[in-house]
């Protein structure tokens, strides 16, 4: 992010708050939701963007990669523009192959001329309008589990079970408020008590996930869900961008036991492994969103420790007793 909008999105005591997401409309059949076909919908990428890197995993998960074509921009933002924007310069001749266009915000000031706020992943593009039809980056993630069932492969996942929902809707605000937002909220915190405020709720949370993770495989049991996906793409960048970037230094991923052999399970499974670009990553936080004026890109941490061996499929894990049941 640009300095002007980080400005922007901090309020009088200095706390971080994200603006609010501008297209919101659903997926579904209702007259005023959007139509679910196949080939309609471009959804533009930031392999870099955890937003958008959960919607990755979720559509190779489900099968949906041959229905919703993918775009992607250069993590490292453009500097050429003042605004905060994202560029195609990853394709032939710097523009989207489908879209016909160099900046992300082509096609938002397309869709509003009057469009105010920072150009974002992911954003879906309606190719019948040119327009962005959804950018709604907490709520797609449903939409593609429940509302593109029919496009479904067989033998996918049930990402999000209907006997588990309220379990999971209660969990992911709290994974997003303390650790999906709670990292960038310490790292642009603009008072040293936005910034201690939002870190020991960010540790708080991860401690009490890691005592969660001792009782189970993933989040819910022993089977991937919605939750776990959100939860993934915060953690895989932690150590690479989060820890010295945004100050949250208490602990690495790597010191947690049980979140750190979590994380690796799920990198190893291909759905999660084939969207993880660390280079990615390092390239956008580094010379992108963390002051860094020398463009000094980090060596490490090594990625071949992702794919050092875990337990979680055949350890034998402990029975929670009822007072430990705080989630």
């Amino acid at each position: 992010m640009t300095t002007e909008f980080v400005r922007q999105e901090v309020d009088y005591k200095g706390r971080f708050r994200r603006q609010k997401t501008r297209f919101v409309t659903p997926f579904g059949e209702g007259e005023d939701e959007l139509p679910v076909e196949k080939n309609r919908y471009r959804l533009i990428v930031s392999y870099a963007c955890p937003w958008a890197h959960r919607q990755l995993i979720a559509l190779k998960l489900l099968g949906l990669e041959d229905v919703i074509s993918i775009g992607v921009v250069d993590p490292v933002r453009p500097t050429d523009v003042k605004r905060t924007d994202w560029a195609f310069t990853l394709d032939k001749g710097n523009v989207d192959p489908v879209l016909g266009i160099h900046y992300l915000s082509d096609i938002y000031l397309k869709t509003d001329p009057a469009y105010q706020g920072r150009f974002t992943v992911p954003a879906v593009i309606d190719l019948q309008t040119g327009k962005v039809v959804n950018n709604d980056f907490l709520n797609l993630l449903y939409y593609w589990e429940t509302k593109w069932t029919a496009f479904h492969k067989a033998g996918t996942p049930d990402l999000y079970p209907k006997s588990h929902r309220q379990e999971i809707n209660a969990l992911n605000d709290l994974i997003f408020k303390d650790i999906n937002n709670g990292v960038y909220k310490a790292g642009f915190a603009a008072s040293q008590e936005a910034y201690e405020e939002a870190y020991d709720a960010l540790f708080e949370r991860l401690d009490q996930l890691e005592e969660r993770l001792n009782h189970s495989r993933y989040l819910f049991g022993d089977r991937i869900t919605d939750s776990d996906i959100r939860l993934y793409v915060t953690l895989v960048r932690f150590d690479a961008a989060y820890y010295g970037g945004f100050r949250t230094n208490r602990n690495r991923l790597i010191d947690f036991p049980n979140l750190w052999a979590y994380a690796r399970d799920l990198y190893q499974q291909p759905a999660f492994k084939e969207t993880t670009k660390f280079d990615h990553i390092k390239k956008h936080y580094h010379l992108s969103a963390i002051d860094n004026p020398h463009q000094i890109l980090p060596k490490g941490p090594d990625e071949l420790v992702w794919l050092q061996p875990h337990d979680r499929a055949v350890r034998i894990y402990k029975q929670k007793e009822e007072k430990d049941v705080r989630y």
